[in-house]
């Protein structure tokens, strides 16, 4: 076989391996098998015009004849027999539109569609031309590296992170195969080879310097890979998987229809995170908002629930009206705006929204949206640092109104939601539940009223999910989880009824910080039921222990069923002014104290006229010095107060109910009991800070228990002093290491009490010194700047030690 013919061979298949990156892209294979037969049929063209030593114009006359013949066997527009005809070229156009409008309706990885098929297909072709051109022909390897770069480029656009390192290695492969073939067929030309001492070299016998080419070569692409894994990225924090091949932000275990993500996975990883993020900022007008949601899971399997591909129309043509497709009499709507803001640190390209959302302007980036699954998404832009704006509608219904809803007839293909994986225990379950219930809202009633603490359920984080059935039925008999078991529980018995149902993944409200706006948190990533009622559309239901989730928030058609009914109060009516139920139960309070704390640091009293600016400039100059001497002391101060402000005690749950009209909300919001064993924790840091301030040496090997008695005996504590000691150790040793920590103490006023013990009976020098020069501050700052002085003095080793280890110098000696 002649070079030429050789070389477009290797040609043809690094082009292949270069289209590896595309794997990312398609859930399917079928686009691998259409580009291996296109490429086939051209470069066979090319092997059979070589053979004949046709000219160079003929070469690439057949290879484009070729490519052709084979568009219109695998596109073909239904009225031709392998040659084209003029309507395979408009059926070819249409396609290009088809793709550019999947492109915008559908996130990766995309289904088979004919339209994202052709230009893939397409694509390949052309690169498959230009990269056997540039290395049969015209001799020029390294360029063919830019057409198959090209290919390359098309996954690192649409992906949101970043593509995975293995189909790059395996295109970078088939580049450097094809270089060693050229350079191979150029040395066969050019006839024998001589070392420097004038012995004779085979062929295949490398050179010293193609030697040390090769290692430079290796080095260049192992680095183009690792370097990248090996640089600290930002967090998308709860969603910032959403678009990776393994588990992240997605909807099961990664085998449903059209999902490869896993919402359950990285859920369970944002609720046990000890970190707390910010994750975006809403301000609505809405009184008493319920839960942004980003994504659904509706298709129930073996496997679990999956997420299916978003489909919809690009949001520049306008949301259709939510109350076209779910309008009934009995339900009311109320038309409200808010605005959303989001941090870098939530990064998905699904945006956070309300349901039934009847414009979202200012969102960049091209966006679309599903109007079955009230999603919005895009195959290109994230939510990071964006803002826009949702006008929402609020739909207000009762459960009277819910229990008129007719039954979905067989036939309706709304029933697909009803599917589910068989099993005996479930069915038998949900039968003995639903007995003698004559329409869909009592059963999911008796359903949901099941998932009770009266029944055996409680809340619990260290239980793990992946979505699987067999894990949820493992739920029911358990009865321990946390909001996504029990949101999948409910959606499979809910099936099991034969009524529709998914599981819904967003946000809950939030914490109120005033000016209608809340701030949510990784803390408020949530999981809940959504049923279809026929008249109504998709009704919420959340059946997690409502005690146990920030922000909770519970309906007059879903109540609280670990709570009795509220009786009828003047406090929560209307008009009522108290807990802003938006907020959960004591964040009224925490605003108004945070408010309290932001006036106490400020100067008090009206500014006198002064005519003189000398002495304001010297009176500022002076105050800054006094703040710059007393710096460690006011950093004391403020951590005091921000633990003291974590560790008051939140009040009991609060329940809001308006009156006046049919189907007006009722909502019960509850804390997080997680507070208490952070509460538990802050008070025993100030403790321990305490002690370093006036000089009570700190064990970290010693229980709580045991620092706690020993602080009374040093300290010589004794009474309400000796007695908060003893209380904030066992705070924190319940907040340690058993169940249930601590709740309801006053730690606030327990630590006030020690501190005050400790300073009576500490000599004034180290009362003083507590005061203005807390050793707590210094020796926070002295092992900060040390960790920082070691941190920067390993980085610069180590940049040092690589840059030693990669010098191409060292390679070329050591291949002599």
């Amino acid at each position: 076989m002649t070079g030429r013919r050789r070389l477009g061979l290797v040609a043809a298949a690094a082009t292949l391996l270069a289209a590896a990156p595309l794997s990312s892209i398609f859930k399917d294979w079928t686009w691998l098998m259409q580009c291996l037969l296109t490429v086939l049929l051209i470069q066979g063209a090319a092997v059979a015009t070589r053979t004949f030593r046709f000219p160079t114009w003929a070469q690439t006359a057949s290879m484009v004849a070729a490519f052709v013949l084979s568009l219109t066997w695998l596109f073909p527009s239904g009225g031709e027999f392998f040659i084209p005809q003029p309507d395979t070229f408009g059926h070819w156009m249409d396609l290009i539109h088809q793709a550019g409008e999947d492109t915008r309706s559908y996130g990766v990885p995309v289904p088979d569609r004919d339209g994202l098929l052709f230009v893939t297909v397409l694509g390949v072709g052309v690169v498959a031309i230009a990269v056997d051109l540039l290395t049969a022909v015209f001799r020029r390897p390294a360029l063919a590296g830019l057409p198959m770069l090209a290919i390359y480029s098309i996954p690192v656009a649409i992906y949101l992170d970043s593509v995975p390192a293995v189909p790059f290695m395996i295109g970078a492969i088939g580049y450097m195969w094809l270089l060693v073939a050229d350079n191979v067929d150029r040395v066969r030309r050019f006839g024998r080879r001589f070392t420097g001492d004038g012995r004779d070299v085979d062929v295949w016998e490398p050179s010293p310097l193609a030697a040390a080419g090769r290692r430079i070569g290796v080095v260049g692409v192992l680095a183009a890979v690792v370097l990248p894994l090996a640089v600290p990225t930002v967090s998308g924090g709860l969603l910032s998987q959403i678009t990776q091949s393994g588990p992240g932000i997605g909807t099961g275990p990664g085998n449903g229809n059209g999902g490869r993500i896993n919402l359950f996975a990285s859920l369970s990883g944002q609720l046990n995170h000890s970190e707390t993020v910010k994750l975006l900022q809403v301000r609505t007008d809405e009184p008493e908002p319920f839960y942004l949601r980003f994504g659904v899971a509706e298709v129930l399997t073996e496997n679990g629930f999956a997420h299916d591909t978003p489909k919809g129309d690009s949001l520049s043509k306008g949301l259709p009206d939510p109350r076209q497709v779910a309008a009934t009499s009995a339900a009311r709507y109320t038309q409200y705006q808010a605005q959303v803001q989001v941090t870098d640190r939530l990064q998905q390209n699904m945006a956070p929204l309300y349901s039934y959302a009847l414009q979202v302007g200012d969102l960049k980036g091209n966006w679309a949206y599903d109007p079955s699954q009230q999603v919005l998404f895009s195959g290109r832009a994230t939510t990071k640092e964006q803002q826009y704006d949702i006008t929402y509608l609020r739909p207000t219904f009762n459960a009277a109104a819910l229990r008129q809803s007719d039954s979905l007839d067989p036939g309706d293909p709304l029933m697909a939601f009803t599917a589910r994986p068989p099993d005996a225990t479930v069915e038998d379950k949900v039968a003995a539940l639903i007995a003698g219930k004559d329409n869909d809202y009592d059963k999911v009633r008796a359903i949901y009223d099941s998932f009770s603490q009266e029944k055996g359920f409680k809340y619990s984080l260290s239980v793990p999910s992946t979505g699987k059935a067999s894990e949820v039925a493992e739920f029911l008999n358990n009865k321990a989880g946390y909001c996504q078991q029990y949101a999948a529980a409910m959606a499979w018995m809910v099936r099991a009824a034969d009524i529709p149902a998914r599981v819904a993944f967003g946000f809950t409200r939030g914490k109120a910080i005033g000016n209608n706006t809340y701030e949510i948190t990784n803390r408020n990533a949530h999981a809940w039921t959504e049923v279809y009622f026929q008249g109504f559309g998709w009704v919420p239901f959340d059946a997690t222990p409502s005690a146990s989730v920030t922000g909770s928030a519970r309906s007059a058609w879903a109540p609280d069923v670990d709570r009795p009914a509220p009786a009828a109060s003047t406090s929560t009516g209307p008009g009522a002014t108290g807990t802003n139920s938006s907020a959960g139960p004591g964040a009224a309070e925490r605003l108004n104290r945070a408010e309290n704390e932001g006036n106490q640091t400020g100067a008090a009293g009206p500014i006198a006229d002064e005519t003189s600016w000398t002495g304001l400039l010297i009176a500022g100059g002076i105050a800054l010095i006094i703040a710059l001497l007393l710096l460690p002391a006011l950093r004391r101060i403020l951590v005091r107060r921000r633990r003291h402000a974590a560790t008051v005690p939140s009040p009991a749950p609060a329940v809001l109910s308006a009156e006046g009209g049919e189907g007006i909300t009722d909502i019960t919001v509850t804390s997080e009991t997680g507070r208490a064993r952070e509460d538990a924790h802050a008070a025993w840091d100030e403790l321990i800070d305490s002690m370093i301030d006036y000089q009570v040496p700190v064990d970290p090997t010693e229980t709580p228990r045991i620092t706690a008695q020993r602080l009374i005996r040093e300290s010589s504590l004794t009474g309400d002093p000796a007695e908060a000691a003893t209380l904030l150790g066992t705070a924190e040793e319940r907040a340690r290491y058993a169940r249930l920590p601590l709740q309801g103490a006053e730690l606030a006023v327990a630590l006030t009490r020690v501190r005050s013990g400790m300073a009576e009976g500490a000599p004034t020098g180290t009362r003083v010194r507590a005061l203005l020069l807390p050793p707590s501050v210094l020796l926070s700052w002295r092992l900060g700047m040390a960790e920082w002085s070691t941190r920067a003095a390993e980085r610069m080793t180590s940049l040092g030690e690589t840059l030693s280890r990669f010098n191409p110098r060292r390679l070329l000696n050591r291949a002599r």
